[in-house]
Parts: structure tokens; sequence; C-alpha cells
């Protein structure tokens, strides 16, 4: 199967340099018209420059592509806004959204202020939730759309220092779970890519040494796969350095103790219903309720 973006357009943030210059070079080469949407600012999300935008821009349009540049914020929802109306002027219709943009305030959590979680929330979560949410009309009407978000391995298992990293990168993946579900009935697919490269954001984390084993062109092949036409809905990937995997949430066996369950129940019983063996994915929430009630009619019968 080749993946194919001829005549489809795409929006990807924080497309200036690292993982979202790739993803935007790539798609661009696969034949996407590519909007290159970059702030310019530094590593903690101060001040902001086109350069690194139009910079990229340059490279699409040298090897025979189609792109423009955008500056905005994802957190200026006014901005956005902007920049998806512009889309629509330039070339008509948006196909695929790959929300990446980010930054990193990295400080343990007794030392780290509000202001600096809430900030990586509002770039990373909010970011995202606002670029997708400009773009979810106009790919309803289209009946077909593909947006690709962007969680790691903190949002997933936790890293020291990064709760407020954390915490948004796994409220992606709980905004994904649903907005999937809204989109399933128009052909619109969400799906979240989990990367390992060595970035600016990451370099100082991962070390020098990774430069060479972690690029972020090995991450875009299976971003590229999520966001084609022929993608699932609802997975999550992570890929780097030439592996790809799937992380999964899976939940055990509901296992029914009694209808008059107190806290030592629950104790006695941890080891049982940490049994990974019985675990199996869930759809959705209306999944879970109905593996629940069948537990608890079991129970009841005896």
């Amino acid at each position: 199967m080749t993946i194919s973006f001829e005549g489809q357009v795409a929006i990807v943030t924080g497309a200036g340099g690292g993982l979202g210059r790739s993803h935007a070079l790539e798609l661009a080469r696969r034949g996407a018209k590519v909007v290159v949407n970059d702030l310019g600012g530094s590593v903690d999300g101060t001040g902001g420059s086109s350069e690194a935008a139009e910079a990229v821009v340059a490279e699409i349009k040298a090897a025979g592509g189609e792109a423009i540049s955008d500056g905005c914020s994802v957190t200026d929802e006014g901005g956005v806004e902007n920049m998806v109306q512009r889309t629509m002027d330039e070339w008509g219709r948006i196909d695929v959204l790959i929300n990446n943009a980010g930054i990193l305030r990295d400080k343990s959590f007794s030392k780290m202020t509000i202001d600096d979680f809430r900030a990586v929330v509002d770039v990373h979560l909010m970011g995202t939730v606002i670029c997708s949410h400009k773009v979810f009309p106009i790919m309803k009407q289209q009946q077909y759309g593909r947006i690709v978000v962007t969680t790691s391995v903190t949002g997933l298992y936790g890293n020291f220092g990064q709760t407020n990293y954390g915490a948004a990168k796994l409220g992606i993946i709980g905004f994904q779970h649903s907005l999937k579900e809204e989109g399933r009935k128009d052909n619109i697919h969400v799906n979240t890519i989990a990367p390992i490269a060595a970035t600016r954001m990451t370099i100082p984390l991962m070390g020098e040494g990774a430069v060479d084993m972690f690029k972020p062109e090995q991450v875009t092949p299976a971003v590229m796969f999520l966001a084609s036409e022929g993608a699932p809905t609802g997975a999550i990937l992570s890929a780097g350095g030439g592996i790809v995997a799937r992380p999964i949430l899976v939940e055990t066996e509901s296992k029914f103790i009694g209808a008059d369950i107190i806290a030592e129940d629950v104790a006695a019983n941890f080891d049982a219903v940490s049994d990974l063996s019985t675990a199996r994915p869930l759809e959705n929430g209306g999944a879970q309720g109905a593996k629940n009630a069948e537990a608890i009619q079991k129970g009841m019968a005896g």
C-alpha cells in the first residue's frame, strides 16, 4: 500500500524544527499542501520569530511542493482561527492536522510554580484542543479528516521533574479517546504518536549521544500512517530509532467482591484484581460499563 497525500491539505503545528519540520517535509514530499505553523519561540515558550517556519516553507517550495507559513501560538484562539481561515482561503479544505507544538518547563513538583504548570498544559493540551476544535467542523462537512495528537513517554509512564508535561500529555490521550468517538460517523480518525526523538526539547534529557540514534525522521513514518486515508482510529503508536510499538490501555477482569464491600476486602483482593493475564483493551467507556455489569450480575447470581 502506497501512502499518498496528493490533493490533500495539512496543518502541522510546531513545524519550524525537529519533529514538526520532519512531518511537514514528508507530507509535502507525498503530495500534500502544507501549512507550517511555528511560533518560533524558545523551548520554554518565550519569544517568537517567523524565521523557522519560513525556512521550512522555503525547503518545501525548493523541492517543488506548496506551503505557507503561520506564526500564531496554538494557545491563541483568534490566531488559530485566522490560520484555519487563511488555509481555507488558500486551498479550500483541510484534510490533516498534526498537533505537534510544545514547550518544556521542567522542575520538581515542589519547586514548580503554578504558572509553569499552567503554561505547559496550555500549550500541549489546550493548544491541541483549540487547533482540533477549529478544523473539526470543516472535516465534518467534508466527511473526511485525520487528526494526529502527540503524547510522550512521560504522559504514558512518568518522569521525574515533569508533572506539568506528564499531566498535559496524558490529558491528550483522554481527549483522543473521546474525540475519536465523535468523529467516527463523519470519517474523522483521531490517533496519537508517542515520539522517541532527540530534538532541542529532549536532548538535555536524552544526552547528545542520542542524536544519531533517535532522529526525528524515524518518527515521521508512523505519523504518516496515522494521518493517512487507511489509518485506524483511536490508536497510539510509539516510534523512534527504527522501532514502532503500540501502547494500549487495558483493564483486568472485573472481580465481584460483594455488595457490602469494605476497604479490607479491596486490600485482600488487590493481587487478584491486578492479575494482568486477564487484562484486555476496551473500545470506549460503554464497553467498560458492559464488562462491569456482567461481572456484577454473575456475582449476584452466585
